[in-house]
């Protein structure tokens, strides 16, 4: 017989409502406008470890954020916005994944990451059901989490990271891949439950379309919220500089072919945006099934969403 049952319950799906209109009012009182952007993109993404999907070549691509199209809005001078939508990422299937699932995404003109990362804990705990126990906020240094958890700093030195992997990892996974692993395996897994953790201070190798700290250039403007051991919100100081993307870009596909990925297509009309003249922004990328899964309790995204078994 074909099961055909929503995977959330009616009352997982009143309160996934809830949380949409608690985000669309905070969003309204601070003057953040929404905007819908299109599904398909010509480019999809260059990172290595993102997949895009292909809808065929003659379409593009099923779009994995809907940052390249927010950025061209902001650089045509449409200010601050935010959109809450569908989003696709082949691969991504889990407890806490899915093919497709819901981002919540915003940007703010003139703001510096610290700034939209306080927004960002003023959004989760705006969300929080009044009778909820409060979260504890901590902020910390990503370099800092690998000195208090590991015993060692690898913006000075990253050889123990091999040492702590060889066993784990094939001898082809480079530093950041081993750094990453250490990170969700060793570091993430130990934050509190009931805390709102945010690391900032990613290494420049981590940058993806964040500037880098004009201060000390090893350390990208780069943040990262958690509930608990769960990844929210990722966030940027944006990346204004055309030509520095376009490396970035060109750097990414190039290890696509060292990992034997296809090489992706540049988003030519992102980079002839940024050299238009994008403003100096922030933006923040916030799963909602991710939040919902923080604050109900569960520990399948298939009970947060209406028809979670699929994709």
């Amino acid at each position: 017989m074909t099961k055909w049952q929503p995977s959330a319950s009616p009352a997982g799906l009143r309160f996934r409502a809830e949380v949409v209109r608690a985000i669309r009012a905070f969003m309204d009182q601070r003057g953040v406008i929404e905007v819908a952007t299109p599904l398909i993109t010509d480019a999809g993404v260059t990172e290595p470890h993102i997949d895009s999907l292909e809808v065929g070549r003659a379409l593009g691509y099923l779009r994995t954020s809907p940052e390249y199209f927010h950025k061209r809005l902001l650089a045509a001078g449409v200010g601050d916005l935010y959109e809450l939508g569908p989003v696709f990422r082949a691969g991504e299937h889990g407890l806490e994944h899915r093919t497709e699932f819901t981002l919540l995404e915003w940007y703010r003109v003139g703001q510096d990451w610290q700034t939209l990362a306080q927004e960002t804990l003023d959004l989760v705990q705006a969300c929080t059901p009044p009778l909820t126990r409060p979260w504890r906020i901590r902020r910390t240094a990503w370099s800092d989490c690998f000195r208090e958890r590991l015993g060692f700093d690898p913006l000075i030195d990253a050889r123990p990271a091999l040492d702590l992997t060889r066993t784990e990892l094939p001898v082809d996974c480079d530093t950041t891949m081993r750094l990453d692993y250490l990170f969700a395996r060793r570091i993430q897994k130990s934050f509190p439950p009931d805390q709102l953790t945010v690391v900032h201070g990613y290494p420049a190798a981590q940058a993806a379309l964040a500037m880098l700290e004009p201060g000390d250039p090893r350390r990208a403007c780069r943040f990262e919220v958690f509930a608990g051991a769960l990844e929210l919100a990722n966030g940027y100081q944006e990346l204004t500089d055309a030509s520095e993307q376009r490396r970035r870009f060109e750097r990414d596909n190039q290890r696509r072919q060292q990992l034997a990925l296809a090489a992706m297509p540049i988003d030519e009309a992102l980079l002839a945006a940024l050299s238009a003249g994008l403003p100096e922004c922030s933006g923040v990328a916030l799963g909602l099934e991710r939040l919902l899964l923080a604050l109900s309790g569960a520990d399948d995204i298939s009970a947060v969403m209406a028809f979670g078994g699929t994709g």
